[in-house]
Parts: C-alpha cells; sequence; structure tokens
C-alpha cells in the first residue's frame, strides 16, 4: 500500500507542479461499487477512487468520457489527474468539488447545459472504446443505425445477460422484434450523452452551480440521458422546462422514456437482483400495448 500511495501522491504532484503529500484520507460514502475517498494535504483535497486491479479499465474509460465532457465547455464534471493499476488495485484521481448540503440549486442551468451537450453529433452512433454502466461492460461499437444499435447492443444484450442468471421477462423477443416501430417516424441524431445521468451523479456547489460525474458516455439518442432522469423519481421541473426551451424534445417521447429506461431497469436486475424483475416486466407490457 506504501508504494500506491507514493504513485498517487506523484500523480498529484506531476498535475500541481509541486510536491504533495497526503497528510489525511476521509472515506466518502454513496456508492456501491467504489470505494472512494477525499485526500487532503497542503490545503489540497482530491477524490480517490479505487477497487480491484481488473477494474482498471473501467476507470481508464471514464476518464475518457469526463475528459471528453470537460473538452465541451458544457455540463461541468471533475477534472482528471491520472488513473493507473497496482499489483493490488485500479485508481481514478479526481478534482474533488464540494458538494453543498443545502442552499440553491440552479436545476434550470443544468437543463440548459445539458441541452448544448447534446448539441454535439456525431454521423456515427457508438463510441471510441467499450465502457461501463455502473460495472456492467456496455459495448460502443460505431454504426449508423440507432435502432439496430439499441436494439442490438443495449436491450438484447442486457436481456441475454439477465438471462444467464435465470431472469426471463415475458414478452422481451415480440420486443425486440417489434422495435423498429418506435422509429418509423423518429429518427434520432447521434448526440454526446453523459450515459448515466441520474440524480446520484449530479450535484451543486456552494453557489448552487451543477456539476456531473460517474458518466458512461457515447453517442446516442439523446432522449436515453432525459429518459434515465426520470426513472428514480425524476429531476426539478425548472431542469426539464429549461431543457424544452433550449433543445425541445420530439413528439413520441413519453413512450420511448419506457423503452430507453427498460434497458437501465434490465441492468439494476443483472446487478442487484430480483427486486427489479416485476418492474422490468411491466415496462415490456407497456411497450407491447
Amino acid at each position: 500500500m506504501e508504494e500506491d500511495k507514493a504513485r498517487i501522491e506523484a500523480a498529484i504532484s506531476e498535475q500541481l507542479g509541486t510536491i504533495f503529500q497526503i497528510e489525511s484520507q476521509k472515506a466518502l460514502g454513496g456508492g456501491c461499487i467504489n470505494d472512494a475517498y477525499c485526500l487532503q494535504g497542503d490545503g489540497h483535497r482530491f477524490f480517490l477512487k479505487s477497487n480491484r486491479p481488473d477494474f482498471s479499465s473501467a476507470f481508464s474509460s471514464e476518464a475518457e468520457a469526463l475528459n471528453e465532457l470537460a473538452d465541451t465547455q458544457t455540463v461541468r464534471v471533475p477534472k482528471v489527474l491520472a488513473s493507473f493499476e497496482s499489483s493490488n488495485k485500479s485508481y481514478l484521481i479526481l478534482e474533488y468539488i464540494e458538494p453543498a448540503r443545502s442552499g440553491s440549486r440552479d436545476w434550470a442551468k443544468l437543463g440548459r447545459q445539458l441541452a448544448e451537450l447534446h448539441k454535439i453529433q456525431k454521423p456515427f452512433f457508438g463510441w471510441k472504446r467499450d465502457n461501463f454502466i455502473g460495472a456492467t461492460p456496455q459495448p460502443n461499437p460505431r454504426g449508423e443505425n440507432w435502432d439496430e444499435f439499441f436494439k442490438e447492443h443495449r436491450l438484447k444484450r442486457m436481456l441475454t445477460l439477465c438471462q444467464k442468471l435465470g431472469y426471463r421477462i415475458p414478452g422481451a423477443d415480440q420486443l425486440l422484434q417489434t422495435l423498429p416501430d418506435f422509429f418509423e417516424s423518429y429518427a434520432p441524431q447521434p448526440s454526446l450523452l453523459h450515459g448515466d445521468l441520474w440524480s446520484g451523479n449530479v450535484a451543486f456547489d456552494s453557489d448552487g452551480a451543477p456539476f456531473v460525474f460517474d458518466p458512461a458516455s457515447y453517442y446516442g439518442d439523446r432522449e436515453t440521458d432525459l429518459a434515465f432522469t426520470e426513472f428514480f423519481g425524476g429531476f426539478s421541473p425548472e431542469f426539464y422546462t429549461a431543457y424544452q426551451d433550449a433543445f425541445p424534445l420530439a413528439a413520441g417521447y413519453e413512450k420511448r422514456k419506457i423503452l430507453y429506461n427498460l434497458y437501465h431497469c434490465l441492468n439494476h436486475l443483472y446487478l442487484f437482483g430480483s427486486s427489479y424483475s416485476f418492474q422490468a416486466e411491466q415496462m415490456v407490457r407497456q411497450l407491447l400495448e
């Protein structure tokens, strides 16, 4: 562990341009996949994630996504300092942004920022590499057909993973067959996505300004980001009003929202077990109505 500590201090020192030594390390809660800490030294604070050595690809893909999002100058994200793997652990070192526990929260600003992010587009769906949605590998091969991409690399893949654990969703095969029907009069453009945008991955600083983290970015339908914001109860109404004013959604979103959130529901079924089974079955029934 001393060797790891030295590498962490060296990585931070390189970014600061001065010698940094860890004076204190505070465990942070809120995550269910990684260990997280606030490192302090000489008046500086940094955010450290750690996991098993084989998790290094998840950290490196997260670092790439954070850098890509930062380069857009739209949504605010923590600055990446380093990611590396040792014999014992893998690590991701980020800027530490103090989240405010109370006070004003500028949800409208986040809505406008997300709209600007989604206006950044490419001529293909997918990403430069595969990444992870939570702890689940997420394939991102490039393609030009969105309904085919979402069918093969999102829904079908997640259904297969769930089936391997013994979870079979009635009507899922029929849904896959009818998936093109959802896009007969809707042709989304490949927008740059956060990819894992729910309330647990959004915070506000002491001035009430928003920042986001833990992305699973790729180029896809922007509605997938908006849909997942609603999966666990939704953001403030000001967020949605500001987004709609800046980048209105197309007709039919309310039905497609269920389709896109089915992917996340299946991922939770795969990661966390049968408590999500009934919800997934209910969503499939709604989509087949």
